[in-house]
């Protein structure tokens, strides 16, 4: 009875590490084969407008980590034209390649025609370079650089169409009458970001005032919050990238909690932050599991009593973004973390 019992145990050991095993290669394919081409749009209407304004549709861009070849993305993020935004804003890390600016180009197509408004990660400046995937768990120090990256070719690709470079600068665009004052500084990452050329209060009589950063560093966060701005948008966290169900992201690659690495939340008193999962990840961990590849439609409503803001997954893969729109169930933003 005894060999019997032990036997059965060997044999339950070797079925139960070989389910494991098929599980994990099952879950290895999904997150670098099948997942980080499951492009999804976000929407989120953001109530932060005055009374009687016209609603402001924003489409928030992230961390492409454009390399040549990707045409899949590329056209996606082309489809996105047909969504007819009234902004678009590109929170950075847009390359990856040395090669990049032309297929970065072509990516944002139509997008180029819509005001819009960008600033620079630490991977527009330099290439990825391999990374063992502990030292995301270990307090950063120095790091080793990649090959330098044209992002000057990619500031004048955008600014050439109107674009507005927000990097330590502030500036506004007017859309149907109504002014949204933006500011951005440069990449917190690599301790670019100069707040301290665009500090002081946000003017009050604009319709709307946002902040534009890379990383969505507290440090920088509780600048622009402090200064009164409504909106704050962020990507380079990839929302985690790989996300545990019941646990979320499991790390989030600077300051920010855990619980922020992606999606909707607040800030301070009276500012929202949204942090983009962004659209690529780099070429030496091209995997996602838990968390798609995204581009956000934020729309801008005026204020409402006990309003709360609304965020719509979206649908994948293959469908434009046009057919996408009429997609997904309305769930609360704390259920998109």
């Amino acid at each position: 009875m005894a060999a019997v019992t032990a036997r059965s145990l060997v044999v339950s050991s070797l079925v139960g590490a070989g389910a494991a095993a098929v599980a994990g290669a099952g879950a290895l394919a999904w997150g670098t084969l099948a997942e980080p081409r499951m492009f999804t749009l976000r929407r989120v209407d953001l109530p932060v407008l005055p009374e009687n304004a016209w609603p402001i549709r924003i489409l928030h861009l992230s961390d492409l980590h454009i390399v040549p070849g990707q045409d899949r993305k590329s056209a996606w993020v082309s489809s996105l034209a047909n969504l007819r935004p009234d902004l678009v804003v590109n929170t950075g890390d847009t390359l990856s390649h040395p090669k990049a600016v032309p297929a970065a180009v072509a990516a944002f197509g139509d997008l180029l025609d819509v005001p819009g408004a960008f600033v620079f990660g630490n991977n527009d400046f330099h290439a990825p370079l391999p990374k063992s995937p502990h030292l995301y768990f270990r307090k950063r120090g120095r790091s080793r650089r990649g090959p330098a990256l044209p992002w000057q070719d990619l500031r004048a690709a955008q600014a050439e169409r109107g674009w507005l470079d927000l990097t330590n600068a502030r500036n506004s665009v007017t859309i149907r009458g109504q002014r949204i004052d933006l500011a951005g500084v440069d990449d917190p990452y690599t301790r670019r970001d100069r707040y301290e050329k665009i500090a002081g209060p946000a003017d009050t009589a604009a319709t709307v005032r946002i902040g534009v950063a890379h990383v969505p560093e507290p440090r920088v966060l509780d600048r622009f919050a402090q200064d009164g701005y409504d909106v704050l948008l962020a990507g380079h966290t990839h929302g985690g990238q790989i996300r545990v169900p019941g646990f979320g992201a499991i790390v989030t690659n600077c300051g920010i909690d855990r619980s922020r690495a992606r999606g909707l939340s607040r800030w301070g008193a009276s500012s929202w932050l949204h942090v983009s999962a962004g659209l690529g990840s780099s070429p030496y961990m091209p995997i996602r599991f838990c968390c798609r590849p995204e581009a956000t439609l934020l729309t801008l409503r005026p204020r409402e009593p006990q309003a709360a803001p609304l965020s719509r997954p979206h649908g994948t893969g293959h469908m434009p973004a046009s057919e996408q729109s009429q997609a997904g169930a309305v769930i609360r933003p704390g259920n998109l973390r």
